[in-house]
């Protein structure tokens, strides 16, 4: 008599909000503020009561916002900065955007607004001679190469396969530290109602002219309904390299490296079960950012490249006729368009499929783009993060009496946990994660939104929309190289001490 071994279904995690340095909500900055002030308070006192209260009064005036924390975790200095910049921008005409031969812009064409609006796409060929383009972002200085992969289901996997392929997904982000000038990645995960059209390409030229009328009605009538319960998927992922300190390269040469760094770069992709992967020309980014905006010409897209072999459409051409960024929404040719950003990402342990319902395309909506955000992090900073987390962990764990907070001990556990797996080569990186849903009017949004939270639930992902700045939202959710760490006015660094 045998007995069957029950299946176990592997769960990942071990993922941590980076500590603020500081005393609670404050922050380094508030912290710093905080005993400066008190230092300040005890000079005055020797000199006069009335001076000590005042100073008092207009340090709790500068401090207290920074104490106060929205549920997403901003301050309220974010918050008003956040809305100032909005109104300034409003009063000044940017929200607005038109393009086009009857647009006051030179040229006449059509170029992508906003953030893309600067850059520039070259094209260059790898080692097995495939054209890829390059995107040129010249306000930083920074290129983008984009990958695009057609990935395994994970219907009638086994468990143990799944493993592998998130292992082999671990190794290749933490490949990515070690790249050298590697600032950011990005994987877009875009789904769509099927329009029809590739099936349509594909079987209405092979039915002969002979054929039985009851077999044509057959295969026409399956052209005609399979995409109204199916849809498209398509998977990128975008690479954005900057130069090195010190370090002086013409473009010419920094393209011939990154034709160097592809084929290894696609192996990575194929053995984390990425499927089929090529690199993206210059006229599929180009395609690709023009239905984003204008979803309405996704089929004839289809349509050209399986007649034509390609539409020849340029970078300059891409971009919409006109848009009007508003507070919740982003309106751009004929699409309406929300994105969501993350604030918290699952607590505890997940399944493989933990965001399976969110990928999946949304009944009622024209186009849905999931986008992940990775910052690798380098061997060297890496270390140092982990030890500093393992020995906050262990502070917060042993600082109070009595017995230790289930909380405090899993921050002990996961923070040891790191150390290890980073001491045994595990690469560290910064996540994010942003979803955009581009429906067909603005009524449809409401609708939109319920769905997105539904979806969310079921993730265990904690967002919020991207108010007052859907636009530059929106840009990032494209696979074109924007990593919002690297367009913000304030400094990185300074942004954290807040």
């Amino acid at each position: 008599m045998s007995t069957q071994a029950p299946v176990v279904h592997p769960t990942y995690g071990n993922w941590r909000r980076p500590r603020r340095p500081g005393l609670g909500p404050l922050g380094l900055l508030g912290t710093v503020g905080v005993f400066g002030g008190i230092v300040v308070d005890l000079m005055l006192s020797l000199i006069s009561l009335q001076a000590t209260l005042f100073a008092f009064v207009v340090q709790a005036v500068f401090l207290l916002p920074l104490a106060a924390r929205t549920p997403d975790g901003r301050n309220i200095y974010q918050v008003m900065a956040l809305r100032i910049s909005w109104l300034h921008r409003k009063s000044k005409g940017s929200t607005t955007y038109v393009a086009g031969p009857l647009s006051s812009r030179p040229g006449g064409r059509f170029r992508p607004p906003g953030l893309l609006n600067r850059v520039k796409v070259r094209e260059g060929r790898d080692a097995y001679d495939q054209p890829f383009g390059v995107l040129h972002h010249r306000s930083r200085n920074l290129y983008t190469i984009v990958l695009g992969c057609e990935p395994d289901g994970g219907s009638l996997v086994d468990p143990d396969q799944v493993d592998t392929w998130v292992a082999s997904w671990g190794h290749w982000l933490a490949r990515l530290s070690a790249e050298p000038g590697l600032r950011g990645a990005a994987v877009v995960v875009e789904t769509a109602p099927d329009t029809g059209n590739r099936l349509a390409n594909e079987l209405l030229p092979r039915i002969r002219p002979d054929a039985p009328a009851a077999a044509r009605a057959v295969m026409e009538e399956v052209v005609q309904r399979y995409p109204t319960a199916s849809s498209e998927m398509h998977t990128y992922i975008s690479l954005t390299y900057g130069p090195t300190s010190g370090q002086r390269r013409k473009s010419d040469e920094i393209i011939t490296d990154l034709a160097i760094r592809i084929p290894g770069l696609l192996s990575g992709v194929v053995a984390a079960g990425g499927g089929p992967a090529v690199p993206l020309s210059a006229e599929r980014i180009a395609e690709v950012v023009r239905v984003a905006y204008d979803p309405s010409v996704a089929g004839e897209v289809l349509d050209a490249r399986a007649q034509h072999g390609g539409t020849g459409l340029e970078w300059e051409d891409a971009g919409p006729s006109a848009t009007v960024e508003k507070a919740k929404a982003y309106l751009h040719d004929s699409g309406v368009s929300r994105t969501w950003m993350l604030t918290l990402a699952p607590r505890g342990t997940v399944r493989a499929n933990v965001l399976h319902g969110l990928l999946e395309a949304t009944a009622g909506t024209r186009r849905k783009r999931v986008a992940l955000l990775y910052r690798p992090i380098d061997p060297a900073t890496s270390a140092r993060i982990v030890e500093s987390d393992r020995r906050s962990a262990q502070f917060m764990a042993t600082s109070r009496r009595g017995m230790v907070q289930a909380r405090a001990s899993n921050e002990v556990s996961a923070a040891e946990q790191t150390a290890v797996e980073e001491a045994t080569g595990a690469g560290l990186v910064e996540f994010s994660l942003m979803v955009t849903v581009t429906v067909d009017s603005e009524d449809e949004l409401e609708d939109a939104n319920t769905t997105v939270r539904n979806q969310l639930a079921g993730a265990r992902l904690l967002m919020r929309p991207a108010d007052r700045m859907q636009a530059a939202a929106f840009s990032c959710t494209l696979p074109v190289g924007i990593l919002p760490w690297e367009y913000t006015l304030v400094p990185r660094e300074l942004k954290e001490a807040l």
